[in-house]
């Protein structure tokens, strides 16, 4: 006798300068959607890059941030967001943050789940909003419907961004343990696959068929060339007011500057060996051993 599946519950709201979380509520779901969830600053922009590639087969019809919206941001209102979603006629690939409790949850769409070493991350989110300009900020804490406190401008100091992000549990963005164990427990649904960074580094096109498996898009051979080289860092780097929000306008720089490096390891020049230990040991404290394991390393067995 087959067990019932366990399928996930919302339990609650998260408001913040970046969430309102109840937008996911009032959606109406498409059997065949797209969901890429990260904590932040994993990968989710090169996602919802390759994503695109695989359902336009190369055309992409404009920005990423367009056509691909980070549903659970707070601007622009609710009621804005859900109609241009509702107006979409292609397959729909939308983008959230949000830890699983906090998401509505469909048994028929597909969900992607890119995880990232959190030390990578926060050099990652440092250089993010770093370079966030004044309309940045406007966005986030000067719109109506801010919960909670603002998003503070970040310090210079990037061990001192790191440290308060750790000894806080991800402030000032939000909690990344329960972002990422939220999602390990419920990766084993027959609609969940997990990727990594690393391993979108170490071998692009390989989780690139991976992922048009997963999302039942069968490709001619011959585009492979092609999508391969859209979805890379150069091609990106070069192309970067189309996957940056609003064309970049949000960082000084524009697109480019949110495209950054798309390196790991930045961290090893600055954190101190204890420090990287206590990292490790809160990843296997929190996560337990296989999770933190995935989380370092990539390369689910």
């Amino acid at each position: 006798m087959e067990h019932a599946i366990a399928w996930p519950v919302k339990t609650r709201e998260m408001h913040s300068h970046h969430f309102d979380s109840t937008v996911w509520n009032d959606l109406t779901f498409r059997d065949d959607d797209i969901v890429i969830a990260t904590y932040a600053k994993s990968g989710t922009t090169w996602v919802q890059q390759i994503v695109s590639q695989l359902i336009f087969q190369g055309d992409v019809p404009g920005a990423i941030g367009d056509i691909s919206p980070w549903v659970d941001l707070r601007v622009p209102p609710k009621e804005v967001k859900l109609e241009a979603l509702e107006a979409q006629t292609h397959r729909r690939f939308l983008k959230t943050h949000l830890p699983v409790d906090a998401l509505r949850f469909s048994r028929d769409a597909k969900y992607i789940y890119i995880g990232r070493d959190g030390r990578d991350v926060v050099w990652s989110f440092f250089n993010h909003f770093r370079n966030g300009n004044d309309e940045l900020y406007a966005a986030l804490n000067d719109t109506p419907g801010l919960v909670g406190p603002p998003m503070p401008r970040l310090p210079d100091d990037v061990h001192a961004v790191y440290r308060e992000w750790f000894d806080q549990d991800g402030s000032p963005l939000w909690s990344f343990w329960e972002n990422i164990r939220s999602w390990w427990e419920i990766r084993n649904l027959p609609n969940v696959m997990l990727l990594h960074f690393a391993d979108l580094k170490s071998d692009m096109e390989r989780e690139m068929r991976t992922i048009a498996n997963f999302l039942e898009i069968t490709i001619p051979e011959q585009l492979w060339p092609t999508l391969v080289e859209h979805c890379g860092f150069a091609h990106m780097k070069a192309n970067a007011d189309q996957s940056a929000p609003l064309g970049g306008t949000l960082w000084n720089g524009g697109g480019a500057t949110f495209i950054n490096k798309g390196t790991n390891g930045r961290w090893r020049d600055t954190l101190t060996a204890e420090e990287c230990a206590a990292y490790e040991a809160r990843a296997v404290a929190e996560l337990g051993e296989d999770c933190a394991r995935w989380l370092r390393d990539g390369s689910i067995a």
